[in-house]
């Protein structure tokens, strides 16, 4: 699928539920969001079957995301079912790791390889605050099992976050030269209704770079820069065991590469994160006994909606922003 900006659209991220166990700070606000009702949500047949046809339409990656997508009951056997589907060269699975450790060894065994588990801070006191109540201990658990089970690769999502957790990038960065992960430094990037709920504050990815720098001598991965399949630009550590990453959404948009659509849990296919006028309603159409050839058509229609990227997102004086949260959209 190429879209009016000659990008090619292979790439679907699947939120297969609103709900979580956190209440991150950015996500969502302290009394949590309204919860969608059982009825309200994509069933996991209503979702395979969206994806078989996007796959006909050329989409050959998925991301299955939240909400927390492993508080949704069933959630192994649809990730095997999804690694059934013909076409599909790579299906990786987001979480923030607070059941993982659990569930790594079933989602192996599912046929996931690839896992991204975010984590804002390393200190129990931080990470409890950013995430209202959350225990890093059981994540660091999680990350240890799915190394254990045999995942790679395994990427750590920090959303960094001025005057919060910046002071721990030197941790993190150690973090991934002592270990075969793939640190991947996030910029902050306001969202939603929520983002007027607290006073976070931007920090460019080119300053985080600097500080690993100083401590890590920084070796480019030429086949992963951003742009070039992805939204990171890919480091390895000289003489250590990992990677770190930078994803600058907000001081280097890579808009002009966007390879992907997204798939709400309430059944909307959205075609930009950021722009709530790029959504279609695909549940009313499988409930109401559409054809496959309809589904097509509306995959189609999505795909004229992406926008050329959300360059009008900080607009002069004033911000634009989306009214889905994070956890609606599914990240």
């Amino acid at each position: 699928m190429i879209d009016a900006f000659q990008r090619e659209i292979n790439y679907l991220r699947i939120s297969i539920t609103d709900r979580c166990n956190l209440r991150c700070v950015y996500c969502m606000p302290k009394e949590g969001v309204s919860n969608l009702g059982h009825n309200d949500i994509l069933r996991y047949e209503e979702i395979l079957r969206i994806v078989r046809i996007a796959v006909q339409k050329g989409i050959t990656k998925v991301r299955v995301t939240g909400g927390e997508p492993l508080v949704r009951s069933g959630v192994v056997e649809f990730l095997s079912a999804l690694g059934d589907v013909d076409g599909l060269s790579d299906i990786s699975l987001t979480t923030n790791g607070i059941i993982l450790e659990k569930l790594a060894e079933p989602l192996y065994e599912a046929g996931i390889r690839r896992i991204n588990i975010s984590l804002d801070s390393l200190i129990p006191d931080k990470y409890r605050a950013i995430t209202r109540g959350g225990d890093v201990h059981k994540v660091l658990r999680g990350i240890e099992k799915s190394r254990q089970a045999g995942f790679s690769p395994i990427k750590i999502n920090v959303v960094v976050i001025k005057g919060f957790n910046d002071g721990e990038i030197e941790g993190f960065a150690s973090l991934a030269r002592d270990n075969p992960y793939q640190v991947r430094f996030i910029e902050y990037m306001p969202i939603g209704e929520n983002m007027d709920n607290n006073d976070f504050q931007h920090l460019s990815n080119d300053t985080i770079r600097s500080e690993v720098a100083r401590r890590c001598s920084l070796i480019p991965r030429e086949d992963a820069q951003a742009g070039n399949g992805g939204p990171a630009r890919i480091f390895r550590i000289d003489g250590g065991l990992g990677e770190v990453g930078f994803i600058s959404a907000m001081s280097h948009q890579f808009c002009s590469s966007c390879n992907r659509l997204r798939l709400t849990a309430d059944g909307r296919l959205r075609a930009c994160l950021l722009s709530d006028e790029s959504e279609i309603d695909m549940k009313t159409s499988l409930r109401t006994g559409c054809t496959d050839s309809h589904l097509k058509e509306l995959i189609e229609r999505v795909i004229t909606m992406k926008p050329r990227g959300h360059q009008d997102y900080h607009q002069k004086g004033a911000r634009k922003k989306c009214v889905r949260t994070m956890s609606s959209i599914g990240g």
